[in-house]
């Protein structure tokens, strides 16, 4: 499956980029104080909640959905909330799933709680049947090893359209996905040998909502999940997930791409189609298949050595065939969180974010369909359609390119301008042309092509930033990955922090304004038409004929407003345009597109890249570093062994 890396491994800042804004905006300090009037009964028990927007928003925050997924409940389908004695004050977030990040690691096994936004109202007058307003279920990015549910607060979203925003946080990294035969063999369902963890809280948290979110005013029959980034991913893995079916009613992804791994890659070594301890089984067609990096195999071998058992790659490998399966899972379950973290806190160690590599959302055939994820979402995968949107920002790997792209000029750390603007600006092009066609043009092709609900598309292309000491922002960072979630969000008043995003702060709260008008009509009738109001241009679903409109375009008014486009890329076509574009200049520059497509998705395999351009690639190596190390390197980087890049 084709996918690219900032989805599963390097989106970070798809959540923490939006958060540190608000950060900066001085939001925080200790949980406010508990409104009477937001006292609500659910069956766990009574809760009261805050008041927020000057009294038009209830906010209750931190419930319980799960119980805590600890002691024999780690790596364990999620189970059912236990209940609270006495008045609940739900005044402040759970804790954050534990991530790297901390010192070197921050938060808890402890951690799947929620949050509830809902238009203020009093106990007695929240609203019945028809009234209910409608429910979006919102899930974060961070690469699935990354984020918490409040980075983003959706106050705005609430005040402006009276809809009930849930957040979520759900277990993330290896111990939300970790797939291994030893697990398996001690599980005692299907749901417990998924290795799905991640998957399956969010789809604990939909029941919850179905159960629950009629006392906050919101409908349970009209619920639209959305996402940005790996929540993105995690929004198209809902949409074939049979499990999910029936908890939800519509669907955003908001840069995200339909993105599954198979057992093999999740589970064997990097070296070899080799047994990662016992029965690693076959990839889907019966061949060997090597692992991921971060895989579970991968995994086992670093641990066993940072437990001193082993003293080498070999040694840990041979150690790992000789124990039982009973072992093996004795061996993971007895380790505390910091220490099955280490190897990673060890591989990023010198690296600008914290976030690592470990395979997502697995093929299991029971949470996942075991195909293609394409081929799922298709209609192959067990799951009823849903009216659907997907978009993807127009300079989306911006964002990565300024932390690593050898053309952005650095004085202590901190970009300063451009030394190659042209090239940076084609190798920006053709990265968000890419995610484009893999995010949201190609898997929108195939659901228009077939009966079913609407389908709609978009491109954010919001690029006015401003000049800092002499870096110009608006060419370094553009229409940049996670930028959306400022406008979905309604964070265009961040006081101090507005200086350093919003060159034109009135034309992004214009902007915002329409995309939460869009976002909250989609929400109640399933289509964003003309916004909640009616007073927008009316956003129609995408249309297969050729030359007919079939993505909205959402920009500044300088840069003409929203717009309509046309045109459709997909994978091939984009790969096509880059091989013949007049503007890269002589074999290296071109290559220099071709590598980024190795190295941040499974767009170009190592081998094709080879054969490219009649072999005039071979003469420009790939390489093995990139600004997200952990996306291409074993943990026992020091064999020499780099690992071929491979997607999720």
């Amino acid at each position: 499956m084709r996918a690219f890396f900032p989805f599963v491994s390097g989106g970070f800042f798809g959540g923490a980029f939006a958060g540190l804004l608000v950060l900066f905006a001085g939001c925080g300090g200790g949980p406010p104080d508990p409104d009477p009037s937001a006292l609500r009964e659910l069956l766990q028990g009574p809760l009261v909640g805050t008041s927020t927007e000057a009294g038009r928003v209830h906010a209750w925050r931190g419930l319980p959905y799960a119980a805590p997924p600890v002691g024999p409940l780690r790596w364990r389908a999620p189970e059912p909330a236990p209940a609270w004695e006495g008045l609940r004050e739900a005044t402040q977030s759970g804790n954050r799933c534990v991530q790297l990040g901390g010192d070197p690691v921050q938060g808890s096994e402890d951690c799947l709680y929620l949050d509830v936004y809902a238009p203020a109202v009093a106990a007695d007058a929240v609203p019945e049947g028809a009234d209910r307003w409608p429910v979006m279920f919102w899930i974060h990015g961070g690469g699935n090893s990354m984020g918490w549910g409040d980075q983003t607060p959706p106050s705005a979203l609430v005040r402006d359209h009276e809809v009930v925003v849930v957040s979520i946080n759900y277990r993330l990294g290896i111990f939300g996905w970790l797939s291994h035969p030893a697990l398996r063999a001690g599980a005692q369902n299907d749901l417990d040998r998924s290795g799905n963890f991640g998957t399956l809280d969010m789809i604990a948290a939909l029941r919850w909502v179905r159960a629950n979110i009629a006392r906050f005013g919101g409908d349970p029959g009209n619920v639209t999940i959305f996402g940005e980034s790996a929540g993105g991913v995690n929004v198209y893995s809902l949409l074939v997930s049979p499990p999910a079916a029936g908890l939800f009613h519509a669907a955003i992804s908001q840069s995200g791409m339909p993105a599954t791994v198979t057992r093999a890659q999740a589970e064997h070594f990097t070296d070899a189609g080799l047994e990662t301890g016992k029965d690693a089984g076959t990839d889907a067609v019966g061949a060997a298949s090597e692992g991921l990096p971060g895989s579970s195999g991968e995994l086992l071998l670093a641990l066993l050595r940072q437990s001193g058992r082993a003293a080498d790659r070999a040694g840990a490998k041979a150690l790992l065939q000789s124990m039982s399966e009973a072992e093996i899972e004795a061996f993971l379950r007895g380790l505390a969180a910091e220490e099955l973290l280490q190897p990673f806190v060890d591989v990023m160690r010198d690296e600008p974010m914290p976030m690592y590599m470990a395979p997502a959302v697995f093929r299991d055939g029971f949470v996942i369909p075991d195909r293609p994820p394409l081929e799922a979402l298709a209609g192959l995968g067990g799951h009823e359609r849903v009216p659907f949107i997907a978009g993807t920002n127009r300079d989306e790997h911006k964002l990565f390119f300024l932390l690593g792209s050898p053309h952005v000029e650095r004085l202590f750390g901190l970009p300063t301008g451009l030394s190659n603007e042209r090239l940076y600006d084609l190798e920006g092009e053709y990265g968000g042309a890419m995610w484009r066609a893999m995010g949201a043009d190609e898997p929108i092709s195939l659901l228009a092509a077939r009966p079913g609900p609407p389908v709609f598309a978009y491109r954010f292309d919001w690029d006015e930033e401003p000049t800092i000491l002499g870096a110009d922002l608006s060419k370094l960072l553009g229409a940049a990955h996670a930028l959306d979630l400022l406008f979905v969000f309604g964070l265009t008043d961040l006081g101090f922090a507005n200086r350093f995003v919003f060159d034109d702060a009135p034309s992004a709260e214009r902007l915002s304004r329409q995309m939460r008008s869009y976002w909250a009509n989609f929400a109640y009738v399933h289509d964003p038409d003309r916004g909640r109001n009616g007073d927008l241009p009316d956003w129609t679903p995408w249309n297969v004929e050729d030359g007919a409109d079939k993505f909205i375009v959402f920009d500044s008014d300088r840069d003409g407003g929203i717009e309509f486009g046309s045109d459709v890329l997909l994978p091939r076509t984009v790969l096509a345009r880059a091989e013949k574009d007049s503007r890269l200049e002589g074999d290296e520059e071109r290559c220099r597109v071709f590598r980024n497509f190795v190295q941040w998705s499974e767009a170009l395999s190592v081998e094709e890249y080879g054969e490219i351009l009649q072999g005039a690639c071979r003469a420009h190596p790939i390489g093995t570093r990139t600004p997200f190390p952990s996306l291409t390197w074993e943990f026992d980087s020091g064999a020499g062994a780099a690992a071929a890049p491979a997607g999720s």
